[in-house]
């Protein structure tokens, strides 16, 4: 594959993405990260001197844009909510690919220590948008916040304005109590 531009640091990421998001975390070497490429694996290590350094550079704008959306739903009211899952589906859509990646090999986000954090964010995001923490409330959030990261990582390939109201009146839908 010819070089796409002078920023190797960049088209790492780039290429570690998409072979992260169709073959796994785990399945994918960085050997073959460097072959498609076209560079050496010294040249890769030289940006990235392991696997777990490179997935967590990968991981970290996800992380920052997780955190973010915690801080923004749980410092004001939730007023109406579509606004509010509109934007988590775009933050979702935005990190499809790693999503993708992430879902083959879970356990990469614990080896990272990131897991908990995420897990921690999420389950209080839920609180929010259920305005409690008993479990028959916060299924209705997992069911409409789990089916948002779902939409995007199954229909991965379609535009997500072609989608993207459905999956937020159905997440809306999930949120409304029985």
């Amino acid at each position: 594959m010819p070089r796409r531009s002078a920023d190797t640091r960049a088209e790492i990421r780039e290429v570690a993405t998409e072979l992260f998001a169709a073959q796994g975390i785990e399945q994918t070497s960085l050997r073959e990260i460097a072959e498609r490429l076209d560079i050496t694996k010294a040249a890769l290590y030289y940006h990235f001197p392991s696997k777990d350094e490179l997935i967590a550079e990968l991981v970290r704008p996800m992380v920052a844009d997780i955190e973010a959306f915690h801080t923004d739903v749980t410092s004001t009211a939730p007023g109406d909510l579509r606004p509010l899952l509109g934007r988590y589906l775009d933050l979702c859509h935005r990190h499809r690919l790693l999503f993708q990646g992430l879902l083959r090999d879970i356990a990469v986000l614990g080896r990272l220590d990131v897991l908990s954090t995420v897990l921690e964010k999420r389950a209080e995001v839920d609180r929010v948008l259920v305005g409690g923490d008993a479990p028959a409330d916060r299924v209705r959030a997992v069911i409409a916040l789990g089916g948002l990261q779902d939409c995007v990582v199954l229909m991965a390939d379609e535009p997500l304005e072609s989608y993207r109201e459905a999956a937020v009146d159905s997440a809306l839908r999930a949120l409304r109590p029985a």
